[in-house]
């Protein structure tokens, strides 16, 4: 198996069984994201060599605008696209396995937690996973210490709101907030 035949299969939402060709295959790409995030968080890069480390982590290159403050983690890391102008504050973890799509604009606050997967309720089975992909529109805001739970689809101009857990999609122009989160309010994106 190589990366384009396990992607293809992630993309497709297939079921990965934890004793399957694509399960050994999503560990040993796991293990080249731990190689490079432990570069990337072991010491001082310039914001050009982020960029630079970032672009092998996830396999293409990113916009010289993108900007992270370290430390960052990921599960894989090829399953990442950014537009431009993204910022990533320090301590978030993407579990990017379903695949994560993020717009231009997007500001992404301290310990944001963004996770693709889901694993089998049956307990002899659980260590398979059932991908599914989350994507974050353009001029996103996601507070701090937000979880965006598999599926959900952030729209354009949104706020998540510190704490919350997005379990849902969240319509254009949108703030949401809470446990689950719940709409709090939209926002006139005419100024």
């Amino acid at each position: 198996m190589d990366l384009e035949e396990y992607l293809d299969i992630l993309k497709r939402g297939e079921y990965v069984d934890g004793s399957s060709e694509a399960y050994l295959f999503m560990r040993e790409v796991s293990q080249e994201a731990i190689k490079i995030t432990s570069e990337l968080n072991s010491s001082y890069h310039s914001p050009e060599e982020i960029c630079n480390i970032f672009s092998r982590l996830i396999g293409k290159s990113v916009d010289s605008s993108f900007c992270l403050f370290p430390p960052f983690h990921t599960d894989c890391g090829k399953n990442i696209a950014l537009g431009k102008n993204v910022f990533i504050n320090a301590g978030c973890c993407f579990q990017d396995q379903g695949g994560i799509t993020i717009g231009d604009n997007v500001l992404i606050g301290h310990n944001v937690v963004l996770a693709t997967l889901n694993h089998n309720l049956d307990p002899e089975k659980r260590a398979g996973m059932y991908p599914s992909p989350i994507s974050i529109g353009n001029n996103v805001w996601i507070g701090s210490n937000s979880t965006i739970l598999p599926g959900v689809a952030i729209g354009e101009n949104s706020v998540v709101a510190a704490g919350a857990v997005v379990t849902k999609d969240v319509p254009e122009n949108t703030v949401v907030g809470g446990v689950p989160a719940k709409i709090i309010k939209t926002i006139d994106a005419r100024g």
